[in-house]
């Protein structure tokens, strides 16, 4: 540790010196279980029910009486309320059509909770037959005896196990004799890799009637149980339901929720569709993966690669039911151990995310109702004029010529090229809005996107073959098919022939869910099984085509009714791919639907939120879920979309999206001004702070974005992800973490000027009240620790304040602030230095570009790790190339130096005026070290 008797020495490589329920789950039925791929035993149907002692713990909510109810007179039907499975989800069933189904009817007091038809104990279902081994894993015929009571019953399949990974058990089931949709994500899927001796998991399958369990190797633990209730499968109605192995579930977005799921009898649908942010509703975007939080920090996670309309619902057992309406049941199941694993498991399925332009880090704003280029230029000019770091300036639709996009209007527009060619000067970026509907009422001749698409045939068809026709902003517009590779083709052609007029940095590509303001087409939509499926789940509108296009709609691949959720990933896919063609640099995309794998080509944004305290609040359970969802580049509109803001709403969402990972202030047209230029100065003052540690936390927020790129870790992370085995993490969404080090506690209630904070088992260190002035780094309470046992805190929170602290034992590198990055990448670098109790810290940077392809890939960047002990700071130098030449470390702050030092070396030399302050503990040493291959080197200190 450093003391007042040894030498704090700097050394730096750059050029400073160079289960919840173990064994509680009873199998059910009867027949063969086939433990792994050689062990088989017989077992025996349970006396009671699978469920019923876990439904004895967890009655929390529950709206009717938790004792057994005997009903028909039949002891199948003696399952706890908590226990039964609904056996009539499709419709409502009166009590003799509920029994004529064979299921058990049994009204209960209130009236939501626990379903009044359910499944008896044993209910007939799909006879199992034996398991063959195949090239990839295992095989089995499922075949169904007698019909259940579904409509185009399927009454074979075939189940296929492939063990994916130590941490990755993949099972199907799927038609054995017709060819169903399967998804197929850009890029496919990797091949399996598993070593068959060191799987984590062990599979036990009943044969009749057909389930099967998941259990952990390590300690028996049931991860899945679908004996529950019974499989059904028919063509446009799937059903398999699992018990869980605790009710701490979070995931199954796009959702307004708490980061934990609520199982007390609730759905979830999931079904992409154009609505503001609200509960009870499916929104934007549909990602089937949840991960369950078990005991001692184990974890593990379930993702069903299904893109049809899907209803989850979850249940106080615990226990979930998937229901799909079409396709076939694609499972995989992730191990983890822990949640972290768990996420890097699932994005080895779908892809890691990509690696964003580092500018795309900064400040970006937009409005809807910057009308013409002069207002667009001005709010960019105000911006900096108030000394405000802005990046990137947007505009959304008014840009464009009756509203069509791939144009710009010449009267109200006429100079945007010369605009963006300024903006670039000042070294800012362009973004503009790109729908994906397309005109199509212009006289012919007069608008190429729409004449050129009709040639080349890339837009969506109707059950008759014609150009189905909906309506948005331009009003009648065709929508593309990016299913189809031409349509691909003719996109990146549209925007390149944009791009060669107005040069912009990227595209943000809204209402492709898709959007439409008609039900259907213009024309409606034929009745059919497609647009009126024997089954649809509860979505807003009360019909699938509600909202959006007709399910009968005919794509490349297959109908809308099928493609519906990939509509915004496969338009993400296409523009991330032209971005990349045209303009050769890093492609920044953002998009407003999604769906697993996205992540890979877009961020997202969390759509139309409204300007109130409670939508600020939830901001942060949405930004977490996309992290587990694979979308590290995601952020709320900042103070905002919907409603006037207030000036303290807006100071706090400034504080609070500072930290989200991509941050843009967003607003509607009839709304209040809210650029934070607009506000009184001491808001401004408090918002110029909140961006002033944005941008100088960029180095380390771009060296997580370089983590995630490449090892699947997560940028803004909930705590349990980070403590698994710390009770008081589990449920955590109010606050979270940057990485694993940096602890954000915002103020999300009116009027507080103080908070309850919980911080983790450790010493943690405060970092805000920051003051940057060139090369020297002033701070007052900077570097305060608090030491927890694991507890909550009342912590101080004024209005210009936003609790940060870091956690002992990291290194944070940090980079003067400017108004751009372009500006800000010139500047001095410093280092956080957060020393552990036993005085030693790591940290390390990722540097590069900042926009080149593939600099990862290609070994084109930087990358260096800082270590603190023994009275010292060392890096190592891992990666080196060019990019850090003539930067300039300009200084480092130590937290946690228990007393002063009698002096410091840097490069072997004193440095004069370091200071240390005794109330906090902290070292403050301004440097002015230049870096660059020349200044390299090994160097030492005494």
């Amino acid at each position: 540790m450093f003391t007042g008797s040894t030498v704090a020495a700097l050394l730096f490589a750059f050029s400073l010196l160079a289960f919840l329920y173990n064994n509680n789950w009873p199998r059910l039925g009867s027949g063969l279980v086939r433990s792994g791929r050689d062990e088989q035993r017989e077992i025996k149907a349970p006396e009671r029910s699978v469920n019923e002692a876990a439904a004895r713990r967890n009655t929390a909510g529950s709206a009717v009486r938790s004792e057994k109810v005997g009903i028909s007179g039949d002891r199948e039907c003696t399952a706890a309320p908590e226990a039964r499975f609904d056996c009539a989800r499709d419709r409502t069933l009166t009590r003799g059509e509920c029994e004529e189904r064979g299921c058990c009817y049994g009204p209960l007091s209130g009236s939501a909770g626990p379903p009044w038809c359910f499944y008896p104990r044993s209910y007939p279902g799909y006879t199992m037959g034996p398991l063959s081994p195949t090239t990839r894993g295992q095989t089995a015929t499922l075949t169904r005896k007698k019909p259940s009571y579904l409509p185009k019953d399927i009454s074979s399949l075939r189940l296929e196990v492939i063990e994916e990974t130590t941490g990755c058990l993949h099972l199907t089931l799927k038609d054995a004799s017709s060819q169903r949709y399967e998804v197929h994500l850009p890029g496919g899927i990797p091949e399996s890799s598993a070593d068959n001796q060191s799987v984590f998991y062990a599979a036990e399958y009943q044969s009749d009637p057909f389930g099967f369990i998941v259990r952990r190797r390590s300690n028996g633990r049931v991860i899945m149980n679908t004996t529950v209730a019974p499989l059904l499968f028919a063509d446009q109605y799937l059903q398999m339901s699992t018990s869980l192995a605790s009710s701490l579930v979070s995931g199954l977005g796009e959702h307004y929720t708490s980061i934990l799921l609520d199982l007390n009898w609730t759905s979830l649908t999931l079904w992409n569709r154009d609505m503001a942010p609200h509960a009870d509703a499916n929104l934007y975007g549909a990602h089937p993966f949840y991960i369950v939080q078990e005991e001692d920090g184990f974890a593990h996670g379930v993702f069903l690669l299904n893109s049809n309309a899907i209803e989850v619902m979850l249940q106080p057992t615990p226990a979930l039911t998937w229901v799909s309406t079409g396709g076939i049941l694609d499972l995989y199941v992730f191990l983890g151990p822990d949640p972290q694993s768990v996420i890097r498991q699932y994005l080895h399925i779908i892809g890691y995310p990509m690696m964003p332009p580092y500018w795309s880090l900064g400040f970006h704003l937009c409005r809807w109702g910057y009308t013409t280029s002069k207002t667009t230029r001005r709010v960019a000019q105000s911006m900096h004029d108030a000394n405000f770091p802005l990046d990137v300036q947007w505009n959304d639709l008014d840009y464009a010529n009756k509203r069509r996009v791939f144009t710009f209007d010449p009267w109200r527009f006429g100079d945007l090229p010369e605009i963006v060619d300024e903006f670039h000067q000042r070294g800012m970026k362009y973004i503009l809005i790109l729908d994906p509907g397309i005109s199509s009422s212009s006289l012919p001749g007069t608008y190429p996107p729409f004449d050129d698409g009709l040639k080349r045939d890339v837009f969506i068809k109707n059950a008759t073959g014609h150009v189905l026709i909906g309506k948005v902003w331009p009003g009648p517009t065709a929508f593309p098919d990016f299913t189809n590779p031409e349509t691909r083709t003719w996109w990146e052609d549209c925007i390149r022939d944009f791009h060669s007029k107005v040069p912009v940095d990227g595209l943000w590509i809204d209402m492709n869910e898709p959007a439409s303001f008609v039900q259907g087409s213009v024309e409606g939509c034929p009745d059919s099984d497609l647009e009126n499926p024997p089954y649809t789940p509860r979505v807003v509108g009360g019909r699938l085509n509600s909202g959006t296009l007709c399910m009968s709609a005919q794509q490349k691949l297959s109908s809308h009714y099928n493609l519906h959720n990939l509509y915004g990933l496969t338009e993400a896919y296409a523009t991330h791919s032209a971005l990349k063609n045209i303009r050769r640099k890093r492609p920044f995309v953002l998009s407003r639907s999604s769906y697993p794998s996205i992540g890979r080509f877009s961020g997202v944004w969390t759509g139309d939120v409204r300007s109130d305290w409670e939508q600020l609040r939830f901001s942060i359970p949405a930004v977490l879920q996309f992290g587990l969802f694979g979308v590290p580049l995601v952020g709320a509109d900042v103070c905002g979309f919907g409603g006037d803001t207030t000036e303290e709403l807006c100071i706090r969402w400034m504080q609070l999206g500072a930290f989200y990972p991509f941050m843009r202030n967003h607003n509607d047209k009839p709304n209040a001004p809210q650029e934070p230029y607009v506000f009184g100065q001491k808001a401004q003052a408090a918002m110029r702070t909140a961006l002033n540690l944005r941008y100088s936390l960029l180095p380390f927020l771009y060296t997580l974005f370089h983590h995630t790129h490449t090892s699947a870790d997560t940028v803004a992370r909930p705590l349990f992800i980070e403590f698994p085995t710390d009770p008081n993490c589990q449920s955590i969404d109010k606050q979270f973490l940057w990485g694993s080090l940096l602890l954000i506690s915002p103020v999300l209630e009116e009027g507080a000027v103080e908070l309850a904070a919980y911080l983790p088992r450790g010493t943690w260190y405060s970092l805000h009240d920051v003051i940057f002035t060139r090369l020297v780094l002033f701070s007052f309470l900077q570097g305060q620790p608090f030491y927890s046992g694991g507890q909550y805190l009342l912590l101080p929170a004024p209005l210009d304040i936003i609790n940060i602290h870091v956690r002992e034992g990291h290194i944070i590198p940090q980079q003067e602030p400017a108004l751009t990055t372009t500006a800000s990448r010139r500047n001095p670098f410093f280092l956080t230095v957060a020393l552990s109790a036993g005085g030693w810290a790591r940290g390390d940077l990722f540097w590069d570009d900042g926009e080149s392809l593939d600099t990862f890939e290609t070994q084109n960047y930087c990358y260096l790790i800082f270590i603190a002990g023994q009275s010292q700071i060392v890096s190592e130098l891992v990666k080196l190339n060019g990019d850090l030449d003539g930067l300039v470390l300009g200084g480092l702050q130590v937290f946690g130096v228990p007393s002063p030092p009698r002096f410091v070396l840097a490069n072997g030399e004193k440095v004069g005026d370091f200071t240390y302050r005794t109330d906090t503990k902290v070292i403050i040493a301004p440097l002015n070290l230049i870096t660059g291959r020349s200044t390299l080197g090994s160097n030492s200190c005494s």
